[in-house]
């Protein structure tokens, strides 16, 4: 390919990588903001919009700003496979080209692919509260992934070194666990909740109550690890940790407020973003308390220091 054509898709590698991450959990909001506006079904059709149209015309049966909404965030989905896309023909072209950054890259890619699909799934099963759930979660993943892959950027290719104690990355497996069992108590909140993404959208047939005080009992242990991960690190990735701990308290202050004050729309959005900043901001200390050796120039291993999403943005 010309030089003009792959120069600079090596030269911004490291900002489509950024753009991904802020991609992957943009489109979870723009997600809620269907379903909150009851236009999940807004699109009643896929791939198109409606039979015989890809794009929203008038419909006896569905409002135009629910068409619109959805066909908005269906776009969206097709900015986000070119983000990908990009991450991918950049790391295909960097010289020498990086196995793991790749693999990474075509991760995103995939994902997308993945999602769209899911997406279509969720239409033509009428957005059981469950396809919902795997949806959100799904994309809960793809920002993780996005994470590592800025990562990635400045980290050598051998296999990771452990800038901390055993129990500290021990700890730390056990927490990304309890945070995706968070995720999924969140996801069955809503799927319980008043917004379900359609009016006619069968709920999970579970008490509200019930299911916030799981999520809400989950997020306390997250805070408990949380709290036990701040004494064990020591002098490593204060930074990210402190970053972790203020996205957790601000979600969980707007999970409090969210509940007291009968879940409002817009706080069903605000707090999806605030799930997509806390997964960035504990992939974030994955990524700093670990390190990749590179080879140097003598061929032999040497480390560098573990990078960070805060230290891009």
């Amino acid at each position: 390919m010309p030089t003009w054509f792959t120069a600079p898709l090596v030269r911004f590698q490291r900002a489509f990588a950024i753009a991904v991450v802020i991609a992957e959990a943009g489109i979870a909001v723009t997600g809620s903001v269907v379903r909150v506006t009851g236009s999940g079904l807004g699109c009643p059709t896929w791939p198109e919009c409606v039979a015989g149209s890809l794009i929203p015309v008038e419909h006896p049966e569905v409002a135009p700003l629910n068409q619109w909404v959805e066909f908005g965030n269906r776009t969206l989905t097709g900015v986000v496979g070119i983000i990908a896309a990009l991450c991918v023909l950049s790391a295909w072209y960097n010289r020498p080209r990086r196995p793991r950054v790749l693999k990474l890259a075509l991760v995103q890619f995939g994902g997308v692919v993945l999602q769209a699909v899911i997406g279509g799934m969720l239409v033509l099963v009428d957005l059981l509260w469950w396809a919902v759930s795997i949806h959100m979660l799904v994309s809960m993943v793809l920002v993780w992934a996005a994470v590592l892959l800025v990562a990635s950027l400045r980290e050598g290719d051998e296999p990771a070194v452990p800038l901390v104690s055993k129990n500290v990355m021990r700890l730390q497996v056990v927490q990304a666990a309890v945070l995706g069992l968070l995720m999924l108590a969140g996801t069955f909140v809503t799927a319980a909740g008043p917004h379900a993404g359609d009016a006619a959208t069968p709920r999970l047939d579970l008490p509200v109550p019930t299911l916030a005080q799981v999520h809400a009992d989950l997020l306390f242990l997250f805070l408990g690890m949380l709290i036990a991960l701040g004494f064990m690190l020591g002098r490593h990735a204060r930074r990210a940790y402190a970053i972790l701990v203020a996205a957790v308290v601000a979600q969980g202050a707007v999970g409090m407020v969210q509940y007291w004050t009968g879940v409002p729309e817009v706080l069903v959005s605000v707090h999806v973003l605030g799930a997509g900043v806390v997964v960035v901001a504990t992939a974030n200390l994955w990524t700093a308390t670990r390190v990749r050796p590179h080879l140097d120039e003598a061929g032999l291993r040497s480390q560098t220091a573990g990078s960070s999403v805060a230290s891009h943005v």
